[in-house]
C-alpha cells in the first residue's frame, strides 16, 4: 500500500510541477503573442485558468505526503542518519519547511490570480515563483531521497 501511496504522491507531484512552472513562467516572462517556437509558445499561457488546479494538486499533494511521512520518519530516515548522510536528511528538512510555506502562501496565492486583481501584477509573480520554487525543491528532494534509500536500503 505504501508503495501505491508513494507513486500517487509522485504522479500528482509531476502534474503540479509541470502546471506550476506553465504559469510561472508564463507569468514572469509573458509574451504578446504565441507565434514562434516552443519557448513562446510555452509561455503564452492563460495563468489564471491553472491557479485551482494547483491548489487542488499542491493541496492533495500534500495530504499524501503527510500520509507516507511516518514511513519516510521510521524507516529511510534512520537509515540514512546510520549511513551519516546528514546533508540528505537536511535537505528534507527543508522540504518540510518550503512545503509549509507554499501552503501558507497558498491562499495569497489563489487571491492575487483573481481577475479582479490585476493591479498586483508583481505581488503575483513573487508569490507564484515562491510556490515554483517550493515545488521544485520538494519534487528534486523527494526524488533524491527515494533513490537513497533504494541505494542504502
Amino acid at each position: 500500500m505504501n508503495v501505491v501511496l508513494l507513486l500517487t504522491h509522485m504522479l500528482l507531484s509531476v502534474a503540479l510541477i509541470g502546471g506550476i512552472t506553465h504559469q510561472a513562467l508564463g507569468a514572469l516572462a509573458p509574451v504578446r503573442k504565441a507565434t514562434g517556437g516552443f519557448f513562446n509558445r510555452f509561455r503564452a499561457v492563460n495563468g489564471a485558468a491553472y491557479v485551482n488546479a494547483i491548489v487542488i494538486l499542491y493541496f492533495v499533494t500534500l495530504i499524501l505526503g503527510l500520509i507516507i511521512y511516518p514511513n519516510y520518519r521510521i524507516g529511510a530516515r534512520v537509515a540514512m542518519e546510520q549511513f551519516r548522510l546528514k546533508a540528505s536528511v537536511g535537505s528534507f528538512e527543508l522540504k518540510e519547511h518550503l512545503s509549509a510555506i507554499g501552503l501558507g502562501l497558498l491562499p495569497a496565492y489563489w487571491w492575487l490570480w483573481q481577475p479582479a486583481q490585476k493591479a498586483f501584477t508583481n505581488s503575483r509573480r513573487i508569490v507564484t515563483l515562491i510556490i515554483a520554487i517550493a515545488v521544485w525543491y520538494g519534487f528534486m528532494v523527494g526524488h533524491y531521497l527515494v533513490n537513497i534509500r533504494g541505494i542504502t536500503g
